[in-house]
């Protein structure tokens, strides 16, 4: 069987003339570079306005980023940043919501949240999580369901699933977004 590209199929139609989605994520501490390129995968997956990479993000080029990433390090926007708490601040003033995706008490269920597009996202380091400065600077927590024994996901999951989330979401609003 010839696999076919989704987008020459008839149900690909429906996201000819939709815009690149709205969101940027905002990676921070991120420590493996197969996560990072996981992410440089979904991003281009669903069309995402940009990657930053922050901290100790690791960055193209990159052995195994590419090896994970398929080539899309080449096709997404990206760039590094220093200070993630000033490009946060950035970002909210040109009307991003910052939303941290985190396990946290407090976080709103994914499926219950309602974005304010555009939203920045934030996943934080594999183990520690995204730091306290951060976390604080967000406009809204989310949190993905976790319904078995353990209580989190792989970093690169975990964005996957928020990922398109708000794509489904995004295109849920109509016309007016074409």
């Amino acid at each position: 069987m010839d696999r076919i590209p989704f987008l020459a199929t008839h149900a690909g139609a429906r996201y000819d003339e939709m815009p690149a989605l709205p969101v940027a994520v905002l990676l921070d501490n991120v420590r493996s570079l197969y996560n990072v390129g996981a992410f440089f995968r979904t991003a281009d997956a669903a069309r995402l306005e940009k990657l930053y990479l922050c901290g100790i993000t690791g960055r193209p080029p990159k052995r195994a980023i590419t090896k994970t990433a398929l080539g899309a390090e080449q096709t997404v926007a990206w760039e590094h940043r220093d200070d993630p708490a000033a490009l946060a601040g950035a970002l909210r003033e040109r009307g991003y919501e910052i939303a941290a995706v985190e396990t946290a008490v407090h976080a709103v269920d994914l499926f219950e949240w309602t974005p304010c597009f555009p939203v920045c996202l934030i996943f934080g380091h594999e183990m520690d999580g995204i730091r306290a400065e951060l976390s604080a600077l967000s406009d809204t927590h989310v949190r993905i369901p976790m319904l078995g024994a353990k209580h989190s996901l792989n970093v690169a999951t975990a964005g996957g699933i928020v990922i398109y989330e708000l794509l489904r979401k995004y295109r849920g609003r109509g016309p007016a977004l074409r």
